[in-house]
Order: structure tokens, then C-alpha cells, then sequence
């Protein structure tokens, strides 16, 4: 077997192309919007896109038929861990939830009238969308809980529910809605359907945008009430919501972790300068054990997340089951991120909890990764059923760690 984990020069040189592009297109273009002003962001919007296209660094995720790189998931990683390294660095270059996991979507679920009508603008950077899944009355990890409800009325469907936490639906120009439509399903898995929804449309109430710990940052909550919608706006088949959107999390989840890889190596990199930076009673703190362990801790996490993305990424390139491995990866890279920034801050003091630097923004955003497409909870009980699940079928836990050759 062999294990490389090294690039082609052809994958260094993406890489390096995406690292100038961000440091010397997107941070500038980032550091000229003003607040509040949305000319400024509009023309910082159009400056990084149009280059980002220039330089071929366009839909990385998507296939090159549809205007993109055509990388595998393993080539996204490195590419992403880049790109995450400025706030608008993902949408830059078009790959940015939850637009990128709609595309995904669109791509596999889709009719080609959908997809010409809904995927190829988004592919062009001329539409956004959202994914409207979470209700404020359920648990959010269980979406066999969904309440939304559609009964079919001759051609169309009849649409009453409540939404929450649906990111970009203010600036969206179709959502993908899941609601239940099967009232007995044979297995409570087969119970919901998806559906293409234009906005602005009838039926479809955005009352509030829900203001965060990071404040209000584009999450919605929708009222449904009596939506009709053509029976030709379902995307997949009848009772299908549920896989689709399993189909739709799996990838998207590991290309958050990919993005939090390069949000906690920027944490990372500020804790190793500081600490060589700041002198305090007699010595650097680079010279103090207390600093060199959280350094090493960092480090050591860092090393783990990568390797874990990586692993899980070739799984999906190789098309064999990965879901055991992106959770795993999912919870393990939220909570390193949440404790390499937390240490950064330790070690830049006061000035670490201002917002004189970009950390305490950056673990503001990190909170939300632990519950973000599955709390760190169910993850955990995930994978020990696996576990158990493995050592019952072969008296060994081999196969619930990655299956790997050691």
C-alpha cells in the first residue's frame, strides 16, 4: 500500500497561486470595506471574484464542466486551508457555505432543467441560496423530527412550517426546503421531501435575521404559511429529504473542517509570534514552560486535525463509506479550533480579548463550530455505536478507526 502525502508540483503550484491570492488580492480588497458601507463591499465583491476567475481559482469543489477546478476532495483540502486564512477568502473564490454544499446538491439530486435553471447561476457567482432545514421546535440533529409539513394539492404542494438559523436566506434567490410529506412512512427515514423554492415567494415569511454571539450575521427565521409550490420544484424523489440531506452534510462537514484547519493554524502562528515577542519577568514567553506546553498542544492538535481531514477526504475520493470518519473529523477539528484560539488569547492577555487583533472575533465564530451540522454530542454517540457495532460484528474496534493498515 502506499501512502504519499506529498503534492505534484501541478497541486503545489494551486496552492501557492491561492496562497498569493489571498494575501494579495482578498486581505487588501477585505481591508477596504467600510463598515455599513455596501458600495465598498460590493466593489470589494466584484474585485476578488473577477481575479479569482482571472487566476483559475474558480469553484474548486465543482467539476470543470461546470466552470470549476474539477479537484477531488483531498486536492479541496488544501485549497480551502487557504483560502479560510481571511473571512472572505471562500467566497472569493465561490466555494463558501451554503452555496458550495447546494451546488454539491443541485449536481447530484437535480433534473438538468433544475440544474440549468438553479446550479449553472450559482456556478457563475450570479445567484446565492440557502438550505432550509432546522426548526426552532426540534432537535435540529435529528431531522426525522421534522414539524414543516406538505400535503399535495393537484400539481402542487402545500407548504406550513417554521424554519430557524437559515443561513443566507435574506440574500438568497432560491432555497432548498425540506418538509414532511409522508405521514406513514414505512421506515421515519423516508418521511420528508426537498424542494426548490424561488424567493422572494408567497408563503415564504422571513421575520427576523437572529442576532448571535457574533451578532446578526445573515441567519434567518422563516414563517411557512401555505406555500404552494409545483410538484416539478421537488429536488429528488418522493420521501427522499432526509438521504438528500445526508448526502448534502457528509461533504459539507469536512469542508468546514478544512476551513477551521486554517482558522486555528492563523491562531497558532499569532500564539508562537507573540510569545516571541513579549518579554515579561526576566525572559521571552517562548522561554516559559507554561507557553511551550500550550504551544505543543496546539501543534499536536493541528498535526491531528490535518491528518484526520486528509483521511477522511481520500475516503470520499475513493467513494467508500465515509460517514464514520467526517464525524469522527467534525467533532475532533471543532474542538481543537475552539481550544488552539482559546490558547492564543491566553497567551496574548488583555490584548488577545480586545478586537485590537482578529481572535476574539475568530472564537466568537469558533463556538458555533461544536454544534454547527451536528453537536458534538451526537457525533459521540455515533461513533461509539460504531465501535460497538464493530467489536459485536468482529470482536475487534479496527473498523470504526478509520480501518487503517495499522
Amino acid at each position: 500500500m502506499s501512502i504519499d502525502f506529498s503534492l505534484s508540483p501541478e497541486l503545489e503550484a494551486i496552492r501557492e497561486k491561492t496562497r498569493d491570492f489571498i494575501d494579495n488580492v482578498v486581505k487588501p480588497a477585505e481591508a477596504n470595506i467600510v463598515p455599513d458601507d455596501r458600495k465598498s463591499l460590493i466593489t470589494a465583491i466584484i474585485e476578488m471574484r473577477t481575479e479569482a476567475q482571472k487566476r483559475g481559482l474558480w469553484l474548486p469543489h465543482m467539476p470543470e464542466e461546470w466552470g470549476g477546478m474539477g479537484l477531488g476532495h483531498v486536492e479541496l483540502a488544501m485549497v480551502q486551508a487557504e483560502a479560510a486564512k481571511s473571512g472572505f477568502g471562500p467566497y472569493a473564490i465561490n466555494a463558501q457555505a451554503p452555496d458550495e454544499g447546494n451546488m454539491h446538491t443541485l449536481l447530484h439530486w437535480g433534473t438538468e432543467e433544475q440544474k440549468e435553471k438553479y446550479l449553472r447561476p450559482l456556478c457563475e457567482g450570479r445567484a446565492r441560496s440557502c438550505f432550509a432545514m432546522t426548526e426552532p421546535e426540534v432537535a435540529g440533529s435529528d431531522p426525522t423530527l421534522i414539524r414543516t409539513h406538505g400535503y399535495q394539492d393537484g400539481d402542487e404542494w402545500v407548504i406550513n412550517g417554521h424554519k430557524w438559523f437559515i443561513s443566507g436566506a435574506r440574500g438568497a434567490s432560491f432555497a432548498i426546503l425540506v418538509c414532511r410529506t409522508e405521514d406513514q412512512p414505512e421506515i421515519k427515514q423516508a418521511a420528508n421531501s426537498a424542494f426548490i423554492i424561488d424567493l422572494p415567494h408567497d408563503g415564504w415569511n422571513d421575520v427576523r435575521e437572529i442576532e448571535t454571539m457574533h451578532g446578526g450575521t445573515g441567519h434567518s427565521e422563516i414563517v411557512i404559511k401555505d406555500l404552494r409550490v409545483h410538484n416539478d420544484q421537488m429536488l429528488g424523489g418522493r420521501g427522499q429529504g432526509h438521504l438528500l440531506g445526508q448526502y448534502r452534510l457528509g461533504p459539507a462537514r469536512l469542508a468546514h473542517c478544512m476551513r477551521w484547519i486554517a482558522q486555528a493554524e492563523m491562531a497558532l502562528d499569532m500564539m508562537v509570534d507573540r510569545s516571541l515577542n513579549r518579554f515579561s519577568h526576566g525572559s521571552l514567553l517562548a522561554e516559559k514552560q507554561g507557553i511551550q506546553w500550550m504551544i505543543a498542544e496546539s501543534t499536536i492538535e493541528l498535526y491531528q486535525a490535518k491528518l484526520m481531514v486528509l483521511h477522511a477526504a481520500y475516503k470520499i475520493d475513493r467513494k467508500e463509506d465515509f460517514k464514520s470518519e467526517v464525524s469522527m473529523t467534525k467533532h475532533f477539528v471543532a474542538n481543537a479550533l475552539n481550544r488552539i484560539i482559546d490558547r492564543a488569547i491566553q497567551v496574548h492577555g488583555a490584548l488577545g480579548y480586545s478586537t485590537d487583533t482578529p481572535l476574539a472575533n475568530m472564537f466568537q465564530h469558533a463556538r458555533w463550530a461544536r454544534f454547527a451540522d451536528g453537536a458534538d454530542e451526537i457525533h459521540l454517540m455515533r461513533t461509539a455505536e460504531r465501535a460497538i457495532a464493530a467489536y459485536k460484528d468482529h470482536g475487534t474496534t479496527a473498523s470504526a478507526t478509520g480501518s487503517l493498515p495499522i
